[in-house]
């Protein structure tokens, strides 16, 4: 899947990683997955794209967005929209899409390979426009998952495609010890 010298990107789609990691009941360590994608090749940027929501009623990822800030990873956020529903519910709506698309354009000229972390059918524009510029991208999805978090559509134009559960022993994070004895 990687070349030892090859420059490469890592594109995260946070909300789309989140939720199939969360259908896989993977708790992923960001540390190990940087650590991973690091040792695969020459690593230009990793990058993660969230929309964030700091409300009451909404568990904020801020506290992980900081650390990787601090810790290597390139962060893009924008804020997220809180809006009541018709049944008075509070919802959130945001996406980066748009940002993580156009990260992807300007950082082509720099890579040779790009891994995008999505199964959302909406970045197939993207890969095509990387695939035209002679880089190869690589897609980690899941079909695992029921429904799979992949569009079909996209799995079939990349040229890779890893199921995120095949990752699960490299990125985990690791167990901790028991305190009985």
């Amino acid at each position: 899947m990687f070349y030892e010298n090859e420059r490469f990107a890592l594109f995260i789609d946070g909300p789309n990683f989140f939720s199939t990691a969360r259908a896989l009941n993977l708790d992923v360590d960001y540390k190990r997955l940087l650590e991973f994608f690091q040792a695969k090749g020459r690593m230009v940027r990793a990058n993660y794209f969230t929309p964030l929501a700091d409300t009451e009623d909404h568990v904020s990822i801020r506290p992980l967005v900081d650390w990787m800030q601090y810790n290597g990873w390139n962060v893009m956020t924008k804020p997220a929209k809180v809006y009541e529903d018709e049944d008075g519910r509070k919802r959130t709506k945001g996406s980066t899409d748009m940002e993580m698309a156009v990260e992807v354009m300007r950082l082509a000229p720099a890579i040779e390979h790009a891994v995008i972390v999505s199964g959302n059918r909406d970045f197939a524009p993207v890969v095509k426009f990387l695939q035209e510029r002679g880089a190869r991208v690589t897609l980690i999805s899941s079909i695992r998952t029921h429904p799979p978090m992949i569009s079909d559509d996209l799995r079939r134009q990349v040229d890779a495609f890893v199921d995120l559960d095949a990752l699960r022993n490299d990125i985990a994070r690791e167990a901790k010890a028991s305190a009985a004895a």
